[in-house]
């Protein structure tokens, strides 16, 4: 599983990092540190790369939620697919 950042080429370097580091669900005063910002430059930073329009996606590699597993019989679902039959 990765996180996808689209529209990143619109983003500055440091407003790039700070997204990245942000969609992590790292707070402004952790990033500050790491950065070595003050938390008003990266709120700024955040805002200005919200502004600008990138997007994330979360791209989950293989099938870890179990949604498209195969059962024995060949039927899509696999456990609990009997119980949504019966």
């Amino acid at each position: 599983m990765h996180l996808e950042i689209r529209g990143v080429e619109r983003l500055s370097f440091r407003e790039r990092q700070v997204v990245a580091l942000k969609e992590t669900g790292m707070a402004n005063d952790a990033i500050a540190r790491r950065l070595g910002l003050s938390p008003a430059t990266v709120a700024t930073l955040y805002a200005r790369a919200k502004a600008k329009g990138y997007q994330v996606v979360l791209v989950l590699d293989g099938d870890p939620l179990a949604l498209h597993d195969v059962g024995e019989d060949g039927a899509e679902g696999g456990e609990g697919a009997a119980d949504r039959e019966a």
